[in-house]
């Protein structure tokens, strides 16, 4: 295995719209496959492979609570790796809406 590959791991697990819905629900905690079926519009064998693919990437982990499994987040870096990807988002739509206004206000 290179250098690369762990990191490539990673972000291919959360280069899916869904997984990344599915951990940001977890920000805030633990929840269990029932809580996160809810908010999604998909089976739930289809959120199982997800989160196997997320689990399998080191981004979540799972433990039982009785008849429930529950998945939270494994590393607290996640958090801020999701923070530092809304972060340049941000900074990039910051950066078009100037370009924009810079157009229009030049155009006039």
């Amino acid at each position: 295995m290179t250098r690369e590959e762990p990191y490539v791991k990673i972000y291919k697990a959360l280069a899916h719209p869904i997984r990344v819905k599915i951990v940001k629900q977890l920000l805030d905690g633990p929840l269990c496959v029932c809580v996160l079926n809810e908010d999604v519009e998909f089976s739930q064998s289809n959120l199982s492979q997800h989160l196997r693919i997320l689990k399998d990437a080191g981004i979540l982990q799972s433990e039982k609570d009785g008849l429930r499994i529950l998945y939270s987040i494994k590393d607290d870096e996640i958090k801020n790796l999701l923070k530092i990807t809304e972060k340049i988002i941000k900074n990039q739509f910051d950066q078009i809406q100037r370009q924009f206004a810079e157009q229009t206000g030049s155009e006039s």
